[in-house]
């Protein structure tokens, strides 16, 4: 169902039905895999002017994407790997992330039984660590709509590593410049293109993860510090824009912890999360704590309903937000279901965080509240 199959989809594995050997070995092959989601959005108090009705770009249950990932048996437990992920707009057919060919996922790696080491653009370790907890995932009504940046976290230029041993996950990732193409369409990131000769730091990104994963529960915990230069992102903290992040030692920081568990077909989740933007001075320029509490329950194989409950207290600009969504989803086969789902945000005096992830023109005025309803359909290959 959605919460498990959001897990699958950040792997680039959902719905392969394509697959060719590439050599000898059963163990290797390639898969052609996508998803495409969209529907019709209704937002209100997207300006001063009222509400307005339109067919979303960035996601809906989850973002539309095409992509192929393959997997070579090279012998003795270890294998070649590689992922490229295209995302694009389904409202207009045009290529996601600023206009990337592969602007969510193109990576190769080497994986054994100690783990995956792997080279390329690639989801950090705060996307990883929120996968299980965040019921929801990158839904258009979610924590993402109160910080785009946790809808996927990913970067340019990383090395990434990540393995399981006895359900402890171990995971961290460095990049020598998150945003190398410049597109300014990362949430959270902008145009950072890397290091420049004498400062090694510019634009590089770190993160690190310990996950725990039992029958029943986990347990998740992430660090992610994205280092600033030219031309780098501006920050995001009550839905309008405050301080770039241009200096070599400004640091955008987000901590992670959170947890689920399962009971038979329901699941909860809940969690912190934790944001600060410091500038070359030390002087903190922004903070958060956002809240998190969230469920799933399968009523029928076919019929799914979640739920999540956010809270973001901004002390520094003196801005908060309470968030509420519901969705309910009814699979018609085991590719393709039809959706439901509302989120209604209130803003504080001050506040003008937006309902439906990424804004795009859905920017409520100051302290006005926002109902968001989206009825949609997905369908993966």
């Amino acid at each position: 169902m959605i919460s498990k199959t959001h897990q699958q989809m950040l792997r680039g594995a959902l719905g392969g039905a394509l697959l060719w050997s590439c050599g000898a070995h059963a163990t290797s092959y390639m898969n052609l895999y996508g998803v495409f989601d969209t529907g019709i959005e209704y937002v209100s108090h997207a300006s001063t002017s009222g509400g307005l009705f339109r067919v979303p770009s960035l996601t809906g249950e989850v973002p539309s994407r095409w992509g192929m990932r393959g997997v070579e048996d090279l012998g003795g437990n270890l294998s070649a790997v590689f992922t490229l992920e295209s995302g694009f707009n389904p409202n207009n057919g045009t290529l996601g992330q600023g206009g990337r060919l592969f602007g969510r996922q193109a990576f190769v790696g080497l994986q054994s039984d100690y783990g995956l080491v792997s080279f390329g653009r690639q989801y950090n370790m705060t996307t990883w660590a929120l996968a299980d907890a965040n019921v929801l995932g990158p839904n258009i009504y979610s924590i993402s709509s109160l910080d785009p940046y946790l809808a996927v976290a990913r970067s340019d230029n990383t090395v990434a590593y990540k393995g399981t041993f006895r359900g402890l996950t171990v995971g961290a990732t460095y990049s020598f410049g998150r945003d190398a193409g410049g597109t300014g369409n990362t949430p959270g990131q902008g145009t950072c293109f890397g290091s420049i000769p004498g400062h090694t730091s510019t634009c590089s990104q770190w993160t690190a993860m310990l996950k725990y994963d039992a029958a029943h529960f986990g347990l998740a915990f992430a660090y992610d510090v994205q280092h600033g230069g030219p031309g780098a992102a501006v920050s995001y903290f009550d839905g309008t824009p405050s301080t770039p992040l241009t200096g070599e030692m400004d640091k955008d920081v987000h901590t992670t912890v959170n947890g689920y568990a399962t009971w038979g077909a329901l699941k909860i989740g809940g969690g912190w999360i934790g944001r600060y933007v410091t500038t070359e001075g030390g002087a903190p320029e922004g903070r958060y704590d956002m809240f998190f509490a969230n469920a799933s329950y399968t009523f029928t194989p076919a019929f799914q309903v979640d739920g999540q409950l956010v809270r973001i207290v901004n002390t520094h600009q003196n801005t908060r937000a309470t968030l509420a969504v519901l969705r309910g989803t009814y699979s018609l086969s085991k590719r393709t279901a039809v959706y439901l789902q509302s989120g209604y945000l209130i803003n504080s005096a001050h506040a003008s965080y937006t309902v439906s992830v990424g804004g795009g023109g859905t920017t409520p005025p100051q302290g006005a509240t926002q109902l968001g309803v989206m009825a949609g359909m997905k369908t993966s290959f």
